[in-house]
């Protein structure tokens, strides 16, 4: 049953009427879409900005079986609504865990092929789309699919990152990652500033996971001072008495609730410098290692319900840029000085390493990935565009699945294949049947496309 809602994203920004409907069954789903255009779908809207935002949405979340598990092999295959934390649930007491994972475990599978997702291994593991064995898209046509790399493989590749433009993904078969316990054997590293996080990311590029809190608040000597943290996957005989007695325990479903919007002027650039300062000068020596929970280092804010509400009623633009290895050093020197400059301090700022990588449409390539969140404001929107002019200045490019405002000339010039993107779009949604407020505004879904 369709029926019309005020729908956002993570980020709470922008909000939109659209009418939204569910399905349990292929069927139902291609019926729907045989009767509709302008259709994106959409899982747990954890996407921050408008990429699963259309005229009509249609919810995959009540298509939500696992379908197989192969636990000698770490093979699972499930619909496209079901959720990592679901998966989570199953596979790490049988001894597997994902091979790659984003910041939340709040991510439908769905969601976790069409952005192509990428988590502290990026560097060591690719994105999540590299374990994907096969799925199923049902195209604009109303036919149900199946690809992979050897098989209708232009179809494959284009939905891997494609943020749902090439149809609606039902199905997906991937590989798990083998663990031995669910704990993570942490370490983390102080840095003073952002030439000595770097070296460090470089030290410890052979650990699996890695990655840092900046404060983008800090200049002189101590610009993006930083904590870089690292983990592995614990071995049984690293565990202490307690979390022996369950080595393959699952994360906790409880959660600290924020039932409202707070108010807009909490989080200034004099709250989030106390929160720097009070971070970077936590009771912990140079160098703290530990064993913890996977919740705790993989999902450290899933255990507040709702907490995109922090921001404020105006929502929140998360900005995420990446720049060549070349270039990193130079363009993250250049951005936090234009943060300080302006004083729009942002809450939560997330440095990555990513690995060489080669792909038709997805964000990652080879160097360092910053993550920024900043409040709407009138005055964010002209700062942005000076990010940006710095962030293709300097080789880069930003995150679809966080963008709310990019232009289409800083897409087509990110993407350097983006024409032939469009152009497997154009092949399986010939008319747009598929579209989204972020593809319409890209003209990723508009005749305009046919100039790119």
């Amino acid at each position: 049953m369709a029926h019309k809602k005020l729908l956002s994203n993570w980020g709470n920004y922008p909000a939109v009427t659209a009418e939204e409907t569910s399905f349990r069954t292929v069927k139902e789903a291609r019926e729907f879409i045989a009767k509709h255009d302008g259709i994106i779908s959409r899982g747990m809207g954890r996407c921050y900005g408008d990429a699963s935002l259309a005229q009509h949405s249609i919810s995959t979340l009540q298509f939500n079986k696992i379908l197989f598990f192969d636990r000698l092999n770490g093979i699972i295959e499930c619909e496209a609504g079901v959720t990592l934390d679901s998966i989570l649930e199953v596979v790490v007491p049988a001894g597997w865990f994902l091979p790659v994972t984003p910041g939340t475990k709040y991510v439908s599978i769905g969601g976790a092929v069409a952005s192509n997702v990428h988590g502290k291994n990026h560097h060591i593991d690719g994105c999540f789309g590299d374990h994907v064995i096969d799925m199923e898209v049902i195209v604009a046509s109303g036919e149900s699919l199946f690809c992979s790399k050897e098989v209708k493989a232009d179809l494959f590749v284009a939905t891997m990152g494609g943020m749902g433009l090439t149809g609606l993904i039902t199905r997906v078969k991937f590989k798990l990652k083998k663990i031995y316990t669910s704990y993570i054997r942490q370490r983390q590293v102080k840095a003073r500033n952002l030439i000595e996080v770097f070296e460090l990311f470089e030290q410890y590029r052979h650990h699996t996971y890695s990655v840092a809190w900046i404060d983008c608040l800090k200049g002189g000597d101590a610009s993006g001072r930083s904590i870089l943290i690292l983990g592995e996957h614990a071995l049984s005989e690293e565990l202490n008495a307690r979390q022996s007695r369950n080595p393959l325990t699952t994360h906790s479903n409880k959660h600290l609730p924020i039932p409202f919007n707070l108010p807009s002027f909490i989080l200034n650039k004099y709250s989030v410098k106390l929160f720097n300062y009070l971070y970077y000068n936590k009771k912990m020596p140079k160098i703290s290692d530990d064993i913890v929970p996977y919740d705790s280092f993989f999902y450290p804010l899933d255990v507040i319900r709702h907490w995109n509400r922090g921001h404020g009623r105006r929502g929140v633009i998360q900005y995420q840029l990446v720049f060549p290895l070349e270039n990193s050093l130079n363009g993250l020197t250049e951005v936090l000085k234009r943060i300080r400059k302006s004083g729009m301090g942002s809450f939560l700022t997330v440095l990555k390493l990513f690995g060489p990588y080669e792909s038709l449409i997805s964000f990652p390539m080879e160097g360092y990935t910053l993550a920024l969140d900043f409040p709407v404001e009138r005055k964010l929107f002209p700062f942005l565009e000076e990010l940006d002019r710095i962030v293709l200045g300097n080789g880069g490019r930003l995150y679809l699945t966080k963008d709310a405002r990019m232009s289409p000339d800083m897409f087509t010039k990110g993407y350097p294949d983006a024409d032939k993107f469009l152009d497997i779009v154009n092949k399986y949604n010939p008319v747009f049947k598929f579209s989204s407020l972020l593809s319409t505004r890209l003209n990723i879904t508009t005749k305009q496309n046919a100039i790119l």
